[in-house]
């Protein structure tokens, strides 16, 4: 598979949509953990109001739908997630606007125009314990696959990239585990943050594990 239809980006978003539902109690425990305890009821709430906008986004282009997305989750979703989530999404629109189909350098530059918008909103870099600790390898990983560095001859497959961008998230999310927070709420807690993982770097998993998900069904 050398691209992603707008029609597989409608299926990712409704992808996560049950993803978060179905993960909502493991990201509240995690949230309780060392924040506020909402984080899993955030986003399912925020994904399932962006799965009953879904019908009215078909037949628009991916960066409308990304922009959709985007303005649903800053109004839907409580806490920093939603800012920070439809940052990531409104960013990753400018790349996608006016595109009915990405190949693996749009959807590279998408997703990385979103980080660059959530780095710079809230201000976290890698080691912060944030989901940034899970998106900068996840889109590292898709940079490296588009270059050839990893697999060379694999550098034309999207699903190939975006398979290694989920195994670079999971580890990324697993190395917030003994880290101590230096942002967020959960940077209150101090040296008593360590050993948890971080929700945020859990949830980016998600939306990794979901278009993937997404990738490899039939089409």
């Amino acid at each position: 598979m050398t691209s992603l239809s707008c029609e597989q980006v409608l299926r990712w978003l409704e992808a996560c949509a049950d993803a978060f539902a179905a993960n909502k109690d493991r990201l509240t425990a995690l949230d309780s953990a060392i924040g506020d305890g909402d984080h899993g009821a955030n986003m399912a709430r925020g994904f399932a109001a962006v799965r009953a906008k879904l019908p009215e986004l078909a037949g628009k282009d991916i960066g409308a739908v990304f922009k959709a997305t985007a303005m649903t989750l800053i109004s839907t979703v409580g806490g920093a997630s939603g800012p920070l989530y439809g940052t990531f999404l409104l960013q990753a629109a400018g790349p996608a606007s006016g595109k009915s189909v990405l190949l693996h350098p749009d959807l590279l530059a998408s997703f990385d125009a979103g980080l660059k918008g959530v780095i710079h909103r809230g201000k976290a870099a890698v080691g912060d314990k944030t989901m940034v600790d899970a998106l900068v390898p996840a889109i590292g990983a898709l940079r490296q696959a588009q270059d050839g560095a990893l697999h060379p001859g694999e550098n034309d497959s999207i699903e190939a990239a975006v398979a290694r961008a989920v195994q670079a998230a999971r580890t990324g999310a697993d190395a917030t585990v003994p880290m101590v927070a230096r942002k967020g709420r959960a940077s209150y807690l101090g040296e008593r943050s360590a050993g948890h993982l971080d929700p945020g770097a859990a949830s980016s998993v998600l939306l990794f594990e979901a278009l993937l998900r997404v990738m490899q069904a039939p089409r």
